[in-house]
């Protein structure tokens, strides 16, 4: 690092009381998602993560098929941090066989994810993309299953979390305030679809926390590009692709700009990004850092941007990440 790293920010979660760090780490990468990680990097990168300030960890039992689950779980057990010091999120709902939000499954969802996760509670647990289940369903039944699992000290906080951005609008509009206090969102807060901001206000007058994943589009916005199977139109890869090259010309890297771009609002608590290597946690810290010294790099944000534009909030069908 040529320049000593500063603590990272931490921000405030709606009206949870919890600060998160403004860089969180994505543990699906630990569940092999996008290729084998071992027990010992898993273990180094939350160790590094914790050195560098991040305190937020989110997983799924879906990720992996319960295996980021059980990494993330040894791995802050490795680390040795003291409970308190670190803020834990994980999902229910969708698991590798298929959705089931019914009380009695995500009930039993909480004891088997605590158990792999080897904690007494998790600070967050979120209904995981819930535009594939009966919205009505989460209202009336699995909200107040998770609610019971809050009163019974398993879990602090309840979230929801999905592509099409009005299924908060939805669930929010329906439930008793302050049933739901978080949300997470994933690539609508990011160079090419900044489509979360609109609904900032709104999520802020409802006292909900924002987390907002995939700043780098499901890697659209990486030098390396997406994977194969990434739901984006032709158009919008072709662009980002144009982009990446044209930061690479001049030296920059795409993805450093766009982390920098879902980091600089500070109506989103913090910017969930997949890890899974010591090198990755400092890259991100990294740009975190810079951000906070230096600001962002408008000239090379700019370019990116008018190269984007003609596809800029353009989406995808849910259902493929």
């Amino acid at each position: 690092m040529a320049f000593p790293l500063r603590k990272l920010e931490l921000r405030p979660l709606g009206n949870t009381g919890l600060r998160l760090s403004c860089v969180g780490f994505g543990a699906s990468p630990l569940g092999n998602v996008f290729g084998a990680v071992s027990e010992n990097d898993a273990v180094a990168s939350v160790r590094e993560a914790f050195r560098l300030g991040i305190n937020f960890f989110d997983t799924s039992p879906y990720y992996g098929g319960t295996l980021s689950e059980k990494m993330l779980g040894k791995a802050l057990k490795a680390a040795g941090v003291p409970r308190n010091e670190y803020i834990v999120s994980t999902k229910c709902g969708r698991y590798v066989d298929g959705f089931d939000f019914s009380a009695e499954r995500v009930t039993r969802s909480i004891d088997e994810s605590l158990a792999r996760l080897q904690l007494d509670y998790v600070d967050i647990l979120q209904c995981h993309d819930i535009e594939f289940g009966s919205l009505d369903q989460i209202v009336n039944e699995t909200i107040p299953a998770l609610q019971k699992q809050k009163e019974a000290g398993k879990i602090r906080f309840i979230g929801i979390t999905g592509l099409p951005l009005e299924i908060f609008t939805y669930m929010l509009d329906r439930v008793p305030p302050g049933a739901v206090d978080v949300i997470l969102s994933y690539c609508h807060y990011s160079i090419n679809d900044s489509t979360l901001e609109d609904l900032l206000p709104y999520l802020k007058s409802k006292g909900v926390g924002v987390i907002s994943a995939s700043p780098l589009a499901m890697g659209l916005l990486t030098d390396n590009g997406p994977p194969e199977w990434h739901p984006a139109s032709p158009e919008l890869k072709s662009a980002c692709k144009a982009a990446a090259a044209r930061c690479k010309e001049k030296g920059k890297n795409i993805s450093k700009i766009a982390m920098q771009y879902s980091l600089s609002n500070k109506d989103i608590s913090s910017v969930l990004v997949g890890m899974n290597s010591v090198k990755q946690v400092q890259e991100n810290v990294t740009a975190a850092s810079e951000l906070a010294l230096f600001g962002k790099d408008q000239e090379a944000l700019t370019e990116v941007e008018a190269i984007l534009k003609p596809v800029k909030n353009q989406t995808w069908p849910s259902g493929i990440h």
